[in-house]
């Protein structure tokens, strides 16, 4: 019996800062999106600015594109795998950094890797990373935890939990908050934070106002506080 050879699913990694993609995208990236007619992405409008930016000569009207995000279904994810499993090729496109780390992006990688079909990871810019990277501290053993409570009473205890774990284990500690909430997060880590302890911010990575710090937590208290509001960010805890 002839078996139909799956497409495969190359995951697309896309720009942190606007303007961006000549300095910290790879040209297989473009020469990628420029060989794809199907994508797979979070946000439809901006997925279809980002392939006009990499690759202009593509007609956007003709490409198909299939929004899967945090709210989708796994009947949802398993209809946009259906054009792969019948041979055809396709691209994942977050909406910032790389598909599949810390984004919705990883259940069509769980998904096709269950229907045998090839995920192909690009290379490109990462925030956590970057971040990371930047930091100064341990890049051996860390721990990503999204986003942390919104009430006080349980950021407060989240926060020191981390702490503890960043102390005790000697494990790096990485979090986000949306963008708007970022001075209220810092404003809780410098108070609930002991004074030892050392705090990284590394925020709006790769564009032209990027701002990485690694202080402790007294060291940051004595300092001007930067402008966050809005700013994409990272917050990182570690011994």
């Amino acid at each position: 019996m002839f078996l139909l050879k799956t497409g495969n699913l190359y995951l697309i990694p896309t720009i942190l800062a606007d303007d961006t993609a000549a300095q910290v995208l790879p040209p297989q990236v473009a020469e990628r999106v420029a060989a794809l007619s199907y994508f797979l992405v979070e946000n439809a409008r901006t997925a279809r600015r980002f392939i006009k930016s990499v690759a202009p000569n593509h007609s956007i009207e003709a490409l198909r594109i299939s929004v899967i995000d945090k709210d989708s279904t796994e009947a949802q994810i398993q209809a946009a795998l259906q054009p792969l499993l019948a041979g055809q090729d396709a691209g994942v496109i977050s909406e910032a950094g790389c598909p599949g780390i810390a984004d919705p992006g990883a259940e069509l990688a769980r998904a096709a890797h269950q229907a045998s079909v090839r995920v192909v990871p690009l290379v490109g810019p990462s925030s956590l990373l970057l971040a990371l990277m930047a930091s100064g501290m341990n890049g051996q053993s860390f721990t990503f935890h999204g986003y942390l409570p919104i009430e006080r009473a349980r950021r407060a205890a989240a926060i020191k939990q981390l702490e503890r774990l960043a102390l005790a284990q000697h494990q790096t500690q990485l979090f986000i908050e949306t963008p708007y909430r970022n001075m209220q997060l810092l404003a809780d880590l410098l108070a609930q934070l002991s004074g030892s302890t050392r705090l990284c911010v590394a925020a709006s990575l790769t564009g032209p106002d990027e701002y990485v710090r690694t202080d402790t937590v007294a060291g940051w208290k004595k300092k001007g506080l930067p402008e966050l509001h809005k700013q994409p960010a990272v917050f990182l805890i570690g011994k």
